[in-house]
């Protein structure tokens, strides 16, 4: 990832959703470099880092966003801020309402979370 590129997804989200108390983020070097957190301490925002090498701090985050990475984002070049936000927005919702996931008894997130039923075989 580019720094320029958390930066403006960042301040895209500090606009459309306001400023939160405490940021988390690993400790990459686009989150830990002076441009990224210069915005942070701007808006007097705290910020949280997992530790270096504690995968288990944010384990299911990390799990997530592998997948969406893999599956979604590295398969796609996206061109714009918008163009990726379309693109990880389809994401989302094929691993949440289409994606089996064999931790779920090979349900979607949408299955479990609604309490919907298996599809009978046809």
């Amino acid at each position: 990832m580019d720094v320029a590129f958390c930066i403006e997804a960042l301040e895209e989200a500090l606009a459309r959703y306001g400023k939160p108390s405490i940021f988390n983020t690993d400790q990459g070097s686009q989150f830990t470099g002076a441009a990224f957190t210069a915005v942070l301490h701007r808006e007097e925002i705290a910020i949280s880092m997992n530790g270096k090498g504690c995968w288990r701090d944010n384990v299911f985050v990390e799990r997530l966003w592998r997948s969406v990475k893999d599956e979604g984002m590295y398969l796609n070049a996206y061109a714009s801020v918008p163009a990726a936000r379309a693109g990880i927005g389809r994401y989302f919702a094929f691993y949440n309402s289409v994606r089996a996931h064999s931790a779920l008894g090979a349900r979607t997130p949408d299955q479990v979370y609604f309490d919907e039923p298996l599809l009978a075989a046809a």
